[in-house]
């Protein structure tokens, strides 16, 4: 996939901004409320989260992020911690965000470990890597197994193949019990489309948000496979809600939009402090039935 140029980049952005200049409300008001703590159950595997993750992967590359640079080990525990005590059980993490220790950290202050949900991801291709990216992250977030596995970043259109190794050895540790769920997240359309047809993609993680803003194609084109993916039965967990921080001037219309999408199970955002957190809590019912 060819990189976005400054100038396409800008434009993407400026469409994007006027796309949400006059949302339609009525258009994804639903007469059911939804609270960022409703049980889900996430695809084939039925595995259970809420329908707001806890993101800590805001800008996150090179094994930190935002959240870890920000809030320290500790910081980013408790904030896990606040979340758990409002219902949010869903934990969303990568080797990429370094935010495994911050995991551990969390668990230690309490926490039943089968009452939260953890997703975390890697990018090995090969089965040696892969192996030990499974005993490695086990000790890092220090827990026996891991909720949800995903391929992360997936980005080119023979990823089936380039990433086997890694995809045997997960499907060997889910027999095993050591990881209850498997799937990918996804950067190109191609790599979604592949996803889509793959019977070895049991959830997936996509790009989705009213302006089509850093996603994988637009915003028409992508809702059609990930309903596609639904069809089948695969769990949707939706990403860039915000479009990147894009759009995070417009909320209640993001939110709105992602809560409407009769495809989409649940969604991360990353947050960086309690008050974001309470903000979002806050406006997911708000923004669900909003007319």
């Amino acid at each position: 996939m060819v990189n976005m140029n400054r100038r396409q980049f800008l434009r993407t952005a400026t469409v994007g901004a006027a796309a949400l200049h006059a949302f339609p409300f009525r258009a994804f008001a639903s007469t059911t409320k939804k609270t960022a703590s409703d049980r889900i159950k996430l695809g084939p595997r039925r595995v259970e989260v809420s329908r707001l993750a806890m993101g800590t992967g805001t800008n996150g590359a090179g094994f930190s992020s935002n959240q870890t640079r920000q809030l320290g080990l500790q910081g980013l525990a408790d904030l896990l911690r606040a979340a758990y005590d409002q219902g949010i059980t869903f934990w969303d993490s990568a080797d990429q965000y370094g935010s495994h220790p911050n995991l551990r950290q969390a668990l230690k202050s309490g926490i039943p470990r089968e009452k939260v949900t953890i997703m975390t991801k890697t990018e090995s291709m090969t089965a040696k890597d892969m192996r030990a990216d499974l005993d490695r992250f086990r000790k890092e977030l220090g827990t026996d197994y891991i909720d949800i596995l995903l391929l992360h970043y997936l980005h080119d259109d023979d990823w089936p193949e380039n990433r086997k190794g890694a995809m045997e050895v997960i499907s060997e540790a889910q027999e095993r019990g050591i990881v209850r769920t498997k799937g990918v997240s996804c950067h190109t359309l191609g790599a979604l489309k592949l996803a889509a047809a793959s019977p070895w993609v049991e959830v997936d993680l996509a790009r989705f948000n009213p302006a089509g803003v850093i996603m994988d194609a637009d915003v028409a084109t992508v809702r059609g496979v990930l309903r596609q993916m639904k069809a089948q039965g695969k769990g949707v967990i939706g990403m860039k809600i915000f479009g990147a921080g894009q759009l995070a001037h417009k909320p209640d219309e993001c939110l709105q939009f992602a809560l409407a999408q009769d495809f989409m199970d649940c969604f991360t955002i990353g947050q960086e402090s309690r008050a974001q957190m309470a903000d979002l809590v806050r406006r997911i019912p708000a923004a669900s039935v909003r007319g």
